[in-house]
C-alpha cells in the first residue's frame, strides 16, 4: 500500500487527515470490495491504532471489516549486530528486517469474518530453516557467524491464519519477502528472498509441521518475478508449480512498475489457492493511465495507479 512513513505515528496522522493517497487507496479497495483484504506496507503499532483508522476510513465508503489482525513484524526490530556487513551497527539495515523504526512497513489482515492465528514463523531463525541457503564470502559466513546466529528468516513476517467464513474455515498463508537486491557478491538478500519463498514450499511439503485440514490460499509479496529482474527465479517457480497449489493469475500480467530505469513491469505479488478451491474469477486491478477508470480514481492530482489489488473470487 506504500503507506509506511518515516516515523511511528505518522501513518496514523495521515490516515486521520484523509490525505490524497489515503483517499486513492480507499477508492481502489472500494472498487473491488473484497471480503478478506491482506495489506503490505502498513506501519504496525501495538494497539492497531493505524490499522483501525484505515478500517474506519474504508467504512466511510461502506466497506465494513469487523475483524482486524496484525502481529509485530521483523521490520525495524533492532539488533546490536552488523547484519549487512557494512561495518556499522544500529542502522535500518541492521534490524531483523529493514526498517527505520520498529513496525515500519508491516502486514495487516482485514476480514468480514473472525480471524484466528494458527502458526507464526516470524521469529524463525534463518539458519534453522531446513536446507537454509546462508550467505558466505571467501569461505566464511557473511557477514559473520555472530550475525547468522541471530538473523531471522522473515524480512517482515510469515503467518498462517484461519478465517471462519460462512461456508467454512479457510487457511491463509501470508508473507512479505524482502527484495533480492541491495547486496554484494555474497548475494545475501537474494538468498534470503529465495528462502523466504521456499519456506512455504517446505511448509506445504510437511517439513515444518502438520498442514491445516482446511482449504488454503497463499498470498503476499514475494518481491520476485518468475522470469525478469534480479533474484533466484527457481524459488518462485517451485511455488507456482507446487502440486498443492494452483495459479489462477498466470496470465494476468505484472503487479508492479519499477522503472528506475529498470527492470520495469514485474509480477511480484501472488495469490495461489489450493487445488481443492474453485476459482471463478481472478485478476489484477491496477488503474493505470490512460484508462478512463484511472482518471475517475484520481484524487487531488494523485492517481490511484500507485496502488493495486491482486484478487480472486473463490468457492470451497
Amino acid at each position: 500500500m506504500e503507506l509506511s512513513r518515516k516515523g511511528p505515528g505518522l501513518m496514523l496522522r495521515d490516515i486521520q487527515r484523509g490525505t490524497p493517497q489515503v483517499q486513492a487507496i480507499t477508492q481502489v479497495v472500494d472498487h473491488i470490495a473484497p471480503d478478506i483484504l491482506f495489506l503490505q506496507g502498513v506501519d504496525y503499532d501495538a494497539d492497531l491504532l493505524g490499522l483501525t483508522a484505515l478500517r474506519d476510513h474504508f467504512a466511510t465508503q461502506g466497506i465494513i471489516y469487523p475483524h482486524l489482525f496484525a502481529l509485530p513484524p521483523n521490520t525495524g526490530l533492532p539488533t546490536d549486530v552488523d547484519l549487512n556487513g557494512d561495518g556499522i551497527r544500529h542502522r535500518a539495515a541492521d534490524a531483523q528486517g529493514y526498517g527505520k523504526f520498529r513496525g515500519a512497513g508491516g502486514m495487516a489482515l482485514l476480514s468480514k469474518w473472525p480471524i484466528t492465528l494458527q502458526r507464526d514463523f516470524t521469529t524463525l531463525l534463518w539458519k534453522e530453516m531446513p536446507d537454509a541457503q546462508l550467505p558466505s564470502l571467501n569461505g566464511a559466513p557473511f557477514p559473520s557467524q555472530e550475525a547468522q546466529d541471530i538473523q531471522r528468516l522473515s524480512s517482515t513476517g510469515h503467518w498462517v491464519v484461519t478465517v471462519t467464513a460462512p461456508d467454512g474455515p479457510i487457511s491463509l498463508l501470508l508473507f512479505a519477502a524482502g527484495p533480492p537486491v541491495f547486496d554484494g557478491p555474497e548475494d545475501r538478500n537474494g538468498l534470503r528472498n529465495a528462502d523466504e519463498i521456499r519456506l512455504w514450499a517446505q511448509f506445504l511439503d510437511g517439513k515444518l509441521g502438520p498442514l491445516p485440514d482446511t482449504p488454503l490460499v497463499l498470498l503476499g509479496g514475494a518481491n520476485l518475478d518468475p522470469t525478469y529482474g534480479e533474484g533466484r527465479h527457481a524459488a518462485i517457480h517451485a511455488l507456482l508449480t507446487h502440486p498443492r497449489l494452483q495459479d489462477p493469475l498466470a496470465t494476468a500480467g505484472p503487479t508492479v512498475d519499477w522503472r528506475d530505469p529498470t527492470p520495469g513491469d514485474l509480477r511480484v505479488d501472488y495469490l495461489l489457492p489450493s487445488r481443492d478451491i474453485t476459482v471463478s474469477k481472478a485478476g489484477v486491478f491496477w488503474p493505470k493511465p490512460p484508462a478512463p477508470l484511472s482518471e475517475r480514481l484520481s484524487v487531488n492530482g494523485t492517481i490511484a495507479s500507485r496502488h493495486h489489488i491482486v484478487w480472486a473470487d473463490i468457492q470451497f
